[in-house]
């Protein structure tokens, strides 16, 4: 043990021996949720990457004839006690129409984070989602009254490797967000985001570059 960890710890051994047991306890979740999701996964056809971490359960839902892939390495964050930012729903990836893709890269990290792909939605590697970011590419529905019940308007998305999505932010359809850009917390991305920069709002517009 170091000396800062041995000062800590007469300091305020009550912090330090909860943050332990918390670990503990998270680490075991880990393990016991990990199995679930890989069951599942196998379940709905899921082309699940080695050594992905699940904290609380994901849902994944493969619609027929559709593609839903997850590289390695990557993070699940699902449970309240997950994430101290404030989860507040599970993970979900679906898609959800025959010919749909869904694709992620390695070393990605979500928490709460909704991807549903009615067409295609593809993320690189080294994204990371902010708790409880949406990212869909449908309009799930028509705005009047009498589309409603009709298939819903789709387009692409696609992001870039190497980018942070805020927290609560919502990714539209038909969007690109080039390699290593910043969306921040709460923005409403509905046109594309060039690579390299930091943008923000609702609608996003570019901020500055990095």
């Amino acid at each position: 043990m170091t000396s800062d960890r041995k000062h800590l710890l007469r300091q305020d051994p009550r912090a330090v021996w909860a943050g332990r047991w918390v670990g503990k306890r998270d680490a075991a979740l880990g393990v016991a949720y990990g199995r679930l999701a890989r069951l599942s996964a196998a379940y709905w056809g899921v082309a699940l990457g080695d050594d992905c971490a699940f904290y609380g359960r994901t849902l994944f839902r493969r619609a027929p004839a559709s593609t839903l892939v997850v590289g390695e390495r990557c993070i699940f964050r699902s449970a309240i006690w997950s994430n101290q930012v404030g989860v507040d729903r599970p993970c979900q990836l679906s898609t959800l129409r025959a010919g749909a893709h869904l694709v992620v890269g390695y070393n990605c990290g979500f928490s709460g984070t909704v991807l549903a792909a009615a067409e295609s939605i593809v993320l690189g590697d080294r994204v990371v989602c902010g708790a409880n970011v949406t990212i869909t590419d449908t309009d799930w529905h028509g705005v009047r009254p009498e589309e409603r019940r009709d298939a819903a308007k789709s387009a692409p998305v696609e992001i870039g490797d190497d980018v942070w999505i805020g927290l609560n932010a919502l990714v539209l359809k038909g969007v690109r967000i080039g390699r290593g850009s910043v969306i921040a917390a709460g923005s409403v991305v509905t046109r594309d985001v060039p690579e390299g920069v930091i943008a923000a709002g609702n609608p996003v517009v570019v901020v500055r570059e990095l």
